[in-house]
């Protein structure tokens, strides 16, 4: 029996995982990079304070004991269900059970501008990206006797005030007061400022009120600039548009606002629903298909009662629906009743800065902020990396960073990027769909 899973992040990694060892099963893990990376910590690698070897580990050395998991690198082209096949971009690849754990993308809201020229923060690479344009940026604006363009390289807008958003806020803002002061003296008093903007009307919305209104203080606290119940609207040369009609000059957009499902070629228009998101039963299975499972982010499921609009996409979900799965998988070839799948909140967290975090615990209901709440994330951040390496790694990185306000990782490194060639199979005038730029992991998929 051959299970391909498609997505090695959260979902896909625990369902193989779970299924490790079972002889019976042979299970084939496709993912564009060679490599599971930790979402949640993507904005440290992206702000210099971890490598990515910290938070990335080689999917083969993951499963080499396992004895039934086989690593395949590709992208998915597209799903050919009544062939039980899937075309990737290195050949075709036959199935009995599929399961797409493909996570989702950044959603751009149809702004072409905004896709165009803004970062992203879903993938390592777009990390490095973003760490080698902030770097430019600094190097730029400490030759430039404009004081207009230092302002604009200096000055950072963030859209989206989720975690991401919130901890990418107050990374930069550490970064300014401290390493900035230290290492640019000539740019110091040169109008650097950071915006977190978002259509909401509070940061982390998801969160209790008391962890919003502790984010909103220690933010401001720390010279963020916060704009709430207006949004990006356009970024064109070299200045943000809100919606509310403000204009903030800068070089730099980071986008953190939204995530969209990713389409398959393949699947009928039936199988999806809100967001691109992938319609699910209560064991996962994809509508109108009787072999083939999504997990994660790149599904929408509607059947647990007390999340009747979907689960949220974060990493908890993504995990438990793995592991969920795969027992599933094992009790219908054992022809035992199957286990609707239901989702246990286990809490959420966001990091601000130094000492500064919130937590919302909901059994008991609880809410711890300061000292105790950074403390709490760190220990569970490190946990939950997939390796006693990345483990070991990340805490020598954040011990340095603690004790001496500063970090050693930056380094602007620019790879040479060569463009795919398209493949047998593969129609070049339809070289698929969105998804086809990262179909592997993202946040939580």
């Amino acid at each position: 029996m051959r299970i391909v899973i498609i997505g090695g992040g959260f979902a896909g990694v625990n369902l193989a995982q779970a299924l490790s060892g079972q002889k019976h099963l042979e299970i084939i893990l496709v993912d564009k990079n060679n490599y599971n990376f930790f979402p949640p910590l993507l904005y440290q690698v992206a702000t210099g304070f971890l490598e990515p070897s910290s938070i990335s580990y080689p999917f083969r050395k993951l499963f080499r004991k396992s004895g039934n998991i086989f690593f395949r690198m590709g992208e998915l082209l597209r799903i050919l269900p009544e062939r039980n096949e899937v075309l990737l971009s290195n050949g075709l690849l036959k199935y009995d059970h599929l399961v797409i754990a493909t996570g989702a993308q950044s959603n751009f809201f149809g702004m072409a501008n905004v896709e165009k020229n803004a970062l992203p923060m879903k993938t390592v690479d777009d990390a490095i990206g973003m760490r080698n344009r902030l770097l430019q940026q600094m190097e730029k604006a400490s030759v430039s006797s404009d004081p207009e363009e230092i302002k604009k390289r200096l000055t950072v807008v963030i859209a989206g005030g989720g975690p991401t958003g919130v901890e990418l806020s107050g990374v930069f803002a550490e970064l300014r007061n401290g390493i900035l002061r230290k290492e640019y003296p000539e740019l110091v008093g040169k109008g650097s400022e950071i915006f977190l903007v978002d259509g909401g009307e509070e940061l982390l919305s998801p969160m209790s009120v008391a962890s919003q209104q502790d984010t909103l203080h220690d933010l401001k606290e720390l010279g963020v600039n916060i704009l709430l119940k207006t949004r990006v609207q356009d970024f064109r040369n070299d200045t943000v548009f809100l919606a509310d009609g403000r204009t903030i000059p800068t070089k730099t957009l980071i986008w953190a606002a939204g995530v969209t499902g990713i389409r398959f070629d393949g699947l009928p228009e039936a199988c999806y629903g809100r967001g691109n998101r992938l319609l699910v039963n209560e064991y996962n299975r994809v509508t109108e298909t009787n072999n083939i499972h999504a997990i994660g982010d790149a599904c929408l499921q509607l059947s647990d009662p007390d999340y009747a609009f979907g689960h949220p996409q974060v990493a908890q979900v993504a995990i438990q629906q793995g592991k969920q799965l795969a027992s599933n998988l094992e009790r219908s070839f054992k022809r035992l009743d199957l286990k609707p799948f239901k989702y246990i909140d286990k809490g959420s967290m966001a990091i601000i800065g130094k000492m500064k975090a919130v937590v919302d615990l909901p059994k008991p209901k609880m809410h711890l902020n300061g000292l105790v709440a950074w403390l709490a994330w760190l220990f569970i951040h490190l946990l939950a990396l997939v390796s006693y390496r990345n483990r070991v790694k990340t805490l020598y990185n954040w011990m340095v960073a603690y004790f001496t306000n500063d970090q050693s990782l930056r380094m602007i490194i620019k790879p040479q990027v060569t463009p795919r060639a398209p493949v047998e199979g593969e129609n070049p005038e339809k070289p698929g769909n969105p998804g086809n730029r990262d179909p592997s992991t993202s946040t939580s998929g």
